[in-house]
């Protein structure tokens, strides 16, 4: 008998919507968001050069998470509405531990690679 798949909530800017969808282990939240027609840009497509796949991190699940590394702050500081729990999607990458994390999409993002 195989455990069940991770999943992941996104929710929408103004909380009206939530999506729960499969998680695979070892990928992240922007590839998930992207691969679920979430409405994430993902312009980078993960290699932390730009912010459009900034969620906002449920503040249950923020101490969960992995501290974010100087360059993922970097990028961060262009971020609209930037909150305390904010992340980049591509550096959350799914573990068992994060079974269930719920992540709130933000209501503008910025793509400074255009």
């Amino acid at each position: 008998m195989s455990a069940a798949s991770p999943h992941i909530i996104f929710v929408s800017p103004d909380g009206s919507q939530r999506w729960e969808v499969e998680a695979p282990l070892g990928v992240s939240v922007m590839e998930i968001a992207i691969s679920n027609n979430i409405d994430m840009e993902g312009a980078c497509e993960g290699n932390m050069a730009c912010s459009t796949c900034h969620v906002i991190v449920d503040p249950d699940w923020s101490g969960k998470l992995p501290l974010p590394q100087e360059e993922e702050e970097d990028m961060l500081d262009l971020v609209y509405d930037l909150k305390r729990t904010s992340r980049l999607g591509c550096q959350i990458i799914m573990t068992a531990a994060l079974d269930g994390l719920i992540v709130h999409l933000p209501t503008q993002s910025r793509n400074l690679l255009a």
